[in-house]
């Protein structure tokens, strides 16, 4: 996963912008998403080899669209505009884009009219995912049509002489049966990269950056035993050796024996000594009394840092703290697009930042950040090659409060030992049916604060309901709610039923996200 060569994608507010972005390193080339501001000159001293401009929710011909450097037209670097990327890109050069009498949206077959360059091994009448309502009605000279659907004449444009393309449909959407074809065209054949963004050179790059950075200082790391610091944790370890102190502070909201494992894990299989800290009865006592959900990660927060800070005044001093930063937190970082003249915001929040943010001053780190240009998919290669077991690379997204955000309502240790109960028995069912590998994220969410009647041995109960949470998803941007067989779903019933005291009814959750989100707090 070398630096070079890159395709630059300006981002005008799409939600599909960091999705390009992956499907793009899908082909081993590296990608990077860029605010549609960025000057040509910039693109120039990046090494750009192409640029894609993505869609957007504005339309080009309001007064105070977003629009791009002009010169980038000019630079003699392939473009492909996407969706309002081709609509700026038609406008900008002379043409003319309208409303559509019809918007399309959804799949739609694509009739090709030139199968060579950007189509290549297109199949004609191919599904492509439509999402727009206006439309190209004049090309600008010098452009001409690659394809159409029923509803939109220039479906993909192309001047040759300039290499300058565009497509109305979003081919880095999955429901686009020929999306990946026509970026592998876009990226191999017209912008001639090789694909040499690859998990090995990555390695090799990253070590080497580390060993630069660091010297022979040393360095603290966070373990929370998911995938990100895990595979951080055995990437450092690789560069530094034992100049990397890891830290496990132990909540005490962490599944039934995760912590156990995750020691046993790293000392005795790994040989990464591990600092382990117990504080659990603190975190507990900032809980205490607490039910509002924001309150409750603002507390577990703040109760992490102040651990932190004093155990890496024990075991200091440190010059580098390292982060599991990801390429998606680095574009939240980067700040929205907001238009000058209309004030809207144009870049859509990605996601929250949650590594060990917020740190006080006087702990005066330098960050060491090697993961920083990577995505969740990218990291998972990078600790399998790295010899990271599948229990963790495979690990199913888990909240930095842990279980805490998975009661409703006050966290005691009562409820705790619930929770885990009924989340130890799914998660066993889960994995004993084969299923944890096809979900993106199972679980169980407790409902303390709610009883219901029940019957058990002909006597009456009355206790709580635990509800049963399966999704799917390729971000956890979106998700839906996955179809687990009903007869995996009636042997985690009863045995949470019968083998957790407190819990007399099992449900299922059947919301996707949106318009809910994946946790419940």
């Amino acid at each position: 996963m070398g630096s070079t060569p890159i395709i630059a994608i300006l981002d005008f507010g799409s939600q599909y912008s960091e999705l390009i972005a992956r499907r793009i390193r899908e082909t081993q080339v590296y990608s990077e998403v860029l605010p549609y501001t960025t000057p040509a000159t910039k693109l120039l001293a990046l090494g750009a080899k192409g640029i894609v401009l993505s869609g957007g929710p504005n339309s080009v011909y309001d007064a105070g669209a977003p629009h791009c450097d002009e010169q980038i037209w000019h630079l003699g670097i392939p473009v492909l505009g996407v969706c309002y990327g081709m609509q700026l890109m038609v406008q900008a050069l002379g043409g003319k884009v309208v409303k559509s009498e019809r918007g399309e949206y959804g799949r739609a077959p694509l009739t090709i009219d030139d199968p060579t360059d950007l189509l290549t091994n297109v199949e004609d009448g191919t599904t492509m995912w439509m999402s727009h309502g206006d439309a190209v009605e004049v090309l600008p000279p010098g452009f001409s049509r690659l394809a159409h659907t029923d509803n939109t004449p220039y479906a993909a444009i192309v001047h040759h002489g300039k290499r300058l393309y565009g497509v109305q449909f979003h081919p880095e959407v999955h429901h686009s049966v020929g999306g990946m074809a026509v970026i592998r065209n876009f990226v191999y054949h017209i912008c001639g990269c090789e694909p040499t963004w690859t998990t090995d050179a990555f390695i090799e790059e990253a070590i080497l950056d580390i060993r630069q950075q660091v010297g022979d200082k040393r360095v603290l790391l966070a373990l929370s035993g998911g995938v990100d610091s895990s595979t951080l944790a055995f990437l450092l370890h690789r560069a530094i050796g034992d100049r990397l102190t890891c830290v496990f502070i132990d909540q005490g909201f962490m599944r039934k024996h995760e912590p156990e494992r995750l020691l046993k894990l790293f000392e005795e299989q790994f040989h990464i000594p591990v600092e382990y800290v117990n504080a659990s009865e603190r975190f507990l006592a900032r809980l205490r009394g607490v039910t509002d959900p924001e309150e409750k990660r603002k507390r577990i927060g703040y109760e992490f840092i102040k651990v932190f800070e004093e155990e890496s005044q024990r075991l200091g001093p440190f010059d580098f703290l390292a982060q599991g930063t990801l390429y998606p937190d680095v574009i939240e970082s980067a700040g929205t697009n907001v238009d000058p003249a209309t004030g809207k915001r144009i870049a859509v929040k990605i996601k929250s930042h949650h590594n060990v943010g917020g740190l006080p001053p006087n702990l005066r780190f330098v960050l060491v950040e090697p993961l920083r240009k990577l995505f969740k998919d990218e990291v998972r290669k990078v600790g399998k090659a790295l010899g990271l077991p599948d229990e963790i690379v495979r690990r199913q997204p888990f909240p930095g409060p842990g279980l805490a955000i998975r009661i409703i309502g006050e966290v005691t240790p009562e409820r705790l030992e619930m929770l885990r109960e009924a989340d130890m028995i799914l998660r066993q069912e889960i994995n004993r049916s084969g299923l944890y590998n096809s979900l993106w994220q199972a679980f169980a969410v407790l409902l303390p604060t709610i009883r219901t009647v029940g019957v058990m041995g002909d006597k009456r109960t009355y206790a709580h309901p635990v509800v049963l949470r399966f999704v799917t998803s390729e971000d956890g941007m979106t998700a839906d709610w996955a179809k687990i067989p009903y007869s995996v779903l009636e042997t985690i019933s009863n045995r949470i039923v019968n083998e957790v005291p407190g819990i007399n009814r099992v449900v299922l959750d059947i919301t996707s996200k949106p318009p809910g989100t994946i946790e419940w707090e």
